[in-house]
């Protein structure tokens, strides 16, 4: 039964008349705290003590009518069980790997997540760092920082316009980063598990095939177990020592170990990353490297789109509490009709 629940174990029989309980595992953005502060009872886990704390003894908490949370922190199988009353989770952001799917299907659970509103930002964050790495702006600006064009002149860099540019992933994100190359003129092939009839864009049957046949490799894959280290050395080398790596995915998708040797070693011209395989951890090897620009997970982070990022987790459980159902809900989410289970 997905039925929206209200307060459980209620002494006084006025369960109706009480905000539903939210349990908040990570900091959120401050107006979505604010706005879910006005409409719930939150109990929020800012800090990993705090839940560990919560999980030694979660009933002492009383019950919860569900989980908001965000793509980075998720919520593990542990504290899904936790919370046994719980029926639907609010996810702040378009990846949910860290939400365990096992537990969540197993439990009926409702899942939403935050697609669509960050497409733009995230393509346009792709393409900063294509034109970053193959133009050399960072480095430049760093060159002209130390000094060195009193000395130098700062060696020729790469041509992006009408460059071929494969994307790993045409979903959402990868059909707006696909629209933003038709104004470099750029040829754009992709690789998913199966082709999209409605696609007009060329298809490659491997990653590996589209690694070899790109300029610019961009991944926008979603992660997760499935995706896990499918940009392998095979793939890296066969985007060759003229070809770069551009991840705005998540950096599981990437042999992390794999790449840096191939950067270090200038197996691949360079690579544009904003996701890393254990964040907030870099390898250090690559920051030494000019081949290279790094960015601290931020392909979402502009005001406008974090707004309405948070605007949908508040709409997502607003809905959910009205009638039973998602506006945005994940793939696999259970979807039935808070409704027709109550009748």
């Amino acid at each position: 039964m997905n039925e929206p629940s209200t307060a459980a174990n209620d002494p006084t029989g006025s369960a109706a008349q009480k905000r539903p309980r939210l349990l908040q595992n990570g900091p959120l953005l401050p107006s979505l705290e604010a706005a879910l502060d006005a409409a719930y009872d939150v109990h929020r886990l800012r800090t990993p003590a705090e839940r560990a704390a919560f999980l030694a003894a979660p009933r002492a908490h009383g019950a919860f009518d569900g989980i908001v949370t965000s793509a980075a922190v998720g919520a593990d199988a542990a504290l899904i069980d936790a919370v046994p009353d719980a029926r639907v989770i609010g996810s702040f952001g378009v990846g949910f790997d860290q939400i365990d799917q096992g537990a969540a299907v197993r439990r009926g659970l409702q899942v939403s997540y935050t697609p669509d509103v960050l497409n733009d930002c995230v393509a346009d964050t792709a393409f900063l760092l294509l034109m970053d790495v193959a133009r050399g702006a960072s480095a430049a600006d760093r060159f002209v920082r130390r000094g060195d064009w009193l000395k130098n002149r700062f060696p020729l860099t790469v041509k992006v316009s009408g460059k071929r540019l494969g994307i790993f992933g045409m979903g959402r994100i990868g059909r707006t980063i696909a629209r933003r190359a038709s104004g470099f003129d750029m040829e754009v092939h992709y690789h998913n598990r199966s082709p999209q009839p409605d696609s007009p864009y060329g298809y490659e049957r491997s990653l590996t095939d589209l690694a070899r046949w790109a300029d610019f490799l961009v991944i926008a894959a979603a992660g997760g177990t499935g995706t896990r280290g499918l940009v392998s050395a095979e793939v890296l080398d066969a985007l060759g020592p003229e070809g770069y790596l551009i991840n705005i995915s998540r950096g599981t998708v990437v042999d992390e170990p794999a790449l840096v040797d191939a950067l270090v070693n200038r197996r691949i011209a360079g690579a544009g990353l904003d996701v890393f395989e254990d964040e907030p951890n870099v390898p250090e090897a690559l920051f030494a490297l000019d081949n290279v620009v790094l960015l601290p997970h931020v392909a979402s982070a502009t005001h406008e789109t974090r707004k309405a990022m948070g605007d949908l987790v508040a709409e997502n459980l607003r809905s959910y509490f009205a009638d039973g159902r998602l506006v945005t809900p994940v793939p696999w989410s259970a979807q039935a009709d808070g409704r027709a289970a109550a009748a």
